[in-house]
């Protein structure tokens, strides 16, 4: 038993200490997953022996039971708000304030934190309770779900620290974590978080600290409230107090900093300023303090705020307005994006005007219409987006959304498959939105391989408006294509013979090429296999298309909406009257296939084969060729220097064969 209960004395130590350097320190000194074995042991034997677990345990942050509601608890001493400046002047007249009773000051600066103010006590090192600011006086009880917090320690660090401790700070809710806290509301079809105060002060306050515990939040010290039975004196500076708050195992932030002039002062608003989207946190301004704490006391308060302290203010990154109108743009993949266009408003620094409404489900998870009141954010130099309506102010003519059911741009039909959350444009080789990336893919390696024709040459070719579509890539020049940069005839003579060169390809190469949604390599092939004719495929039906393998539903609509837009036919037609061409496919005799339903897969280097001359004959016998060897794996084909695939397949037992033997299986 003794020996129990120095493990769980001894884990409950070493957790704590690791918190501290993890929050504290900023330098971990484990791995994640050795924190989370160490935990795992130590709650597992709380649960076996209840009696020997610490008061200062870290498995209490894990939450408890849920209360019925909170307490109310009276502050020590009142948690005064602070006065605003919004501009240098502002700024300029507090300091001349200071200076004039109390002649000149240190500041300490940093950043206020947009998050919920809290007050922690510690007697005798132990943490007591916590309470929120409430309303400076009295405050709400919170202290088991404070606890849950892993940067605010259970038990102060070190020695020498007084009786009683009264700890001041704010709790946050990182960038990170808020992100992946909406997300998880988002896939549970719940309400998401306007913004990181709204979810750290919505998950501080949960009556079930389970919850708060599931949250991530984080916590800075910013102050020293009441201190009782020092056994050594406390620093007489702010800086210094907080320097002793961190030695006891509080965090605080980086950011603080002793500024000795006016002009720092200035220059560390501005840099935190510009640094304000890197930040791991959401910050609205800076709080200055006079440094010398006799000279607070000298000061003293006025109201409800202290006069020796002032929060500097940032442009606001929130701000409401008028929902006027919604756009439709067309992304260069054929993405249908709306856009807000708002009554101007001066938020996050500049004057915003439009904003993203990202999609069809987003729109619908805002419930917001044309005419609503909207609050609009603009982080950074984030794009400005809409994150949520003021429903008491929507007018009685505001009218729903509605997305286009023809593409702003080409006019082809939009496409919406069922599941997903983009609309998009299928008119893929005609819409002049999406016609650098059409091309691109038309002319790239796996598809008509037209040497020569980088990202860069046809982004002249579309910007001088030399080419419109794929097919006017067969009806160039080599005059017109000396026009582009560092292109000189003996350059251009050599591309044109390369477009003429790909003109001769393969049925499933050309398929590929199209850019149809969802149909790859694989997918063209099977494609090109299974019809053995463009003309087959362009009229195929919905079942025709399910029959082909590895084609679904989805990959079957994309099939059938791009074969129906009229543009993309009239460009296929140009492409085959320019003189692209390929073997007629013969059908394959079932009795010739002798790998059908066999799934290979190819790995190391082969000397007498091309990989992807390997694949195609390997498909021309039926088989599926995969990019991974799994159970259902029929035989993997290892040629020099094969790795992690061989090691896979000899571990499943999966039957392997060197590129000789699948030479002999080829021309057999």
């Amino acid at each position: 038993m003794q020996s129990i209960q120095t493990e769980i004395a001894e884990l409950s130590s070493t957790l704590n200490q690791h918190n501290i350097h993890y929050y504290v320190d900023d330098a971990p000194t484990i791995p994640d997953a050795e924190y989370d074995r160490l935990m795992q042991r130590l709650i597992e034997l709380e649960q076996a022996y209840p009696q020997f677990k610490m008061p200062d345990s870290p498995s209490q942050r894990v939450g408890g039971l849920a209360l019925a509601k909170f307490d109310q608890i009276m502050h020590l001493k009142p948690m005064l708000s602070l006065d605003n400046a919004f501009e240098q002047t502002d700024f300029d007249n507090f300091n001349k304030r200071i200076t004039d009773k109390v002649g000149g000051v240190e500041y300490v600066c940093e950043p206020k934190l947009d998050g919920l103010a809290v007050s922690i006590t510690y007697r005798n090192g132990m943490l007591e309770r916590a309470a929120t600011r409430g309303d400076g006086s009295v405050g709400e009880d919170i202290t088991e779900n404070v606890r849950t917090i892993k940067s605010i320690p259970l038990k102060l660090r070190g020695e020498g620290y007084p009786e009683l401790v009264e700890v001041r700070g704010e709790v946050f809710m990182p960038k990170a974590a808020f992100d992946a806290l909406n997300q998880r509301q988002i896939a549970k079809d719940e309400k998401v978080f306007v913004n990181p105060r709204n979810a750290a002060a919505g998950s501080l306050r949960q009556l079930d600290s389970k919850i708060t515990a599931s949250r991530a939040l984080g916590f800075y010290a910013y102050a020293l409230g009441v201190v009782e039975g020092e056994s050594q004196p406390m620093a007489q500076t702010h800086f210094g107090q907080l320097s002793q708050l961190k030695i006891w195992g509080l965090p605080v932030s980086q950011e603080v900093k002793i500024c000795d002039a006016l002009d720092k002062v200035y220059a560390y608003y501005q840099d935190i300023l510009t640094r304000r989207s890197e930040l791991a946190y959401e910050i609205d301004g800076v709080v200055i303090k006079v440094n010398d704490i006799q000279k607070q006391l000298n000061l003293g308060f006025v109201a409800k705020a202290p006069r020796w302290a002032i929060a500097y203010k940032f442009p606001a990154q929130e701000e409401m307005t008028i929902l006027e109108a919604v756009d439709f743009q067309v992304g260069r993949t054929g993405a249908i994006t709306p856009v807000a266009r708002l009554q101007p408003v001066f938020v996050g620094g500049v004057t915003v005007s439009n904003a993203t409404l990202h999609n069809a489900d987003e729109i619908a998870r805002l419930g917001v219409k044309v005419g609503d009141t909207v609050i609009i954010r603009r982080a950074g130099d984030v794009i400005p987006q809409i994150v949520a309506i003021v429903a008491e102010k929507r007018p009685d003519n505001a009218s729903d959304i509605v997305f286009p059911e023809s593409c702003p741009v080409c006019q082809s039909d939009v496409e919406r498959i069922e599941g997903e959350a983009v609309a998009r444009c299928s008119g893929g080789l005609f819409c002049e939105a999406q016609r650098k990336e059409a091309i691109k893919h038309f002319a790239s390696r796996k598809a008509l391989n037209i040497d020569g024709m980088g990202d860069k040459v046809v982004e002249q070719l579309i910007d001088k408006e030399l080419v419109a579509s794929p097919a006017d890539l067969f009806s160039l020049s080599a005059s017109a294509i000396t026009m582009l940069d560092r292109m000189a005839m003996k350059s251009a003579t050599k591309l044109v013979a390369a477009i003429n060169h790909a003109k001769t390809t393969t049925l499933a190469r050309f398929l590929y090429s199209l850019g149809i949604r969802e149909v790859g390599e694989a997918t063209a092939a099977n494609l090109a296999n299974h019809f053995g004719s463009l003309e087959v495929i362009r009229t195929a039906s919905i079942d025709d298309l399910l029959a082909v393998e590895d084609v679904g539903d989805v990959v079957a609509q994309h099939i059938k909406h791009f074969f129906e837009q009229s543009h993309n036919l009239e460009v296929i037609d140009k492409l085959l009257a320019s003189g692209v061409n390929w073997p007629a496919i013969e059908q394959a005799d079932e009795s010739q296939l002798s790998l059908k339903g066999q799934t290979w897969v190819l790995t190391g280097t082969l000397t007498q084969l091309n990989r992807n001359d390997a694949k195609a004959q390997l498909q021309a016998l039926g088989a599926k060729v995969a990019g991974s060897v799994s159970k259902n794996t029929d035989c993997v084909v290892a040629g020099e220097a094969a790795g992690s695939k061989l090691a896979k397949a000899q571990e499943l037992g999966v039957k392997v064969i060197d590129e000789q033997a699948l030479l002999a299986i080829l021309q057999g």
